[in-house]
């Protein structure tokens, strides 16, 4: 059974868009809260953006008013409208459910996670 499958990663220029989205399983969207975060090379796993089920989002300092968390419940998918991209946003990128945190700061423990998907930003 595969909860979330990630797309929209590529390959863009420094100050170019990308719209990550994670589609899933109704299970997994009802979860308390999901979430995208990233992984670059040589660095540690980071949170991105978090979305609570009341909609309350949480952004990781280094994505602040670039990065925008959005979900349709209707459609179960999670968004990630990624703007003005930097060549340190370069990572894999995926998204995860069932954790119990709203907040970046914090660490997630997801019981969903899909595989990921490239995200990779030429100077």
């Amino acid at each position: 059974q595969v909860d979330l499958v990630e797309s929209g990663g590529g390959s863009v220029e420094t100050g170019g868009s990308l719209t990550l989205s994670c589609a899933g399983s109704q299970q997994a969207f009802s979860s308390h809260s999901m979430g995208w975060f990233r992984q670059g090379p040589g660095k540690q796993r980071e949170a991105v953006a978090i979305i609570g089920g009341d909609g309350s989002t949480s952004y990781g300092d280094s994505v602040k008013d670039r990065f925008t968390i959005s979900k349709d419940s209707a459609k179960n998918t999670l968004y990630l409208q990624m703007n003005n991209l930097e060549p340190e946003d370069t990572a894999l990128y995926y998204c995860a459910a069932g954790g119990r945190a709203v907040d970046c700061s914090g660490g997630y423990s997801a019981r969903y996670r899909g595989q990921g998907t490239q995200v990779t930003v030429s100077s």
